[in-house]
């Protein structure tokens, strides 16, 4: 590696140097030499303030990581009081409009699962609620006193 491609601080391509006459002009601007395409043949060096080359790659790489999808739990009971329902449907809709999966449960207590299609007809005004921003994954589903509903946030591309 004695010969490298030089890029200045201005972004102006300096072209082939070799290693030590490139070391000796990022000195003269108080900089310093970095390599930044080892593959390429001569290598590509920048002439740049390291800190804040490294600074600007964390943000970038930052910038990149995406929110992942969790799967968010929203209980109810057939017995919800009307503000109660609306207060778990706000959090509902925040956990979608983050992209995040949330399952629906309803709760039976008791004798209450003699009234599952209750918890049907409250899980169908759920979907109805939230058909704009989600759809329903299947239909729901019950496990033993629990009647559950897979929620998924529709991607912006399918709108």
């Amino acid at each position: 590696m004695n010969e490298v491609r030089v890029i200045d601080d201005t972004g102006q391509n300096l072209g082939v140097l070799s290693r030590n006459d490139a070391l000796a002009l990022a000195k003269e601007k108080d900089l310093d030499l970095v390599e930044v395409s080892p593959q390429a043949n001569p290598p590509v060096c920048k002439i740049v303030d390291y800190g804040k080359y490294s600074y600007q790659q964390e943000k970038r790489e930052r910038k990149s990581t995406k929110h992942r999808s969790k799967l968010k739990e929203v209980k109810f009971t057939i017995k919800i009081g009307e503000h109660d329902f609306q207060t778990k449907m706000n959090r509902v809709r925040q956990f979608l409009t983050k992209g995040d999966v949330v399952r629906v449960s309803i709760f039976f207590r008791g004798r209450e699962i003699v009234h599952a299609s209750r918890g049907r007809e409250l899980l169908k005004r759920v979907r109805d609620e939230v058909s704009d921003i989600a759809r329903a994954e299947g239909n729901p589903t019950a496990r033993g006193k629990v009647l559950q509903l897979l929620i998924v946030p529709t991607s912006k591309s399918d709108s």
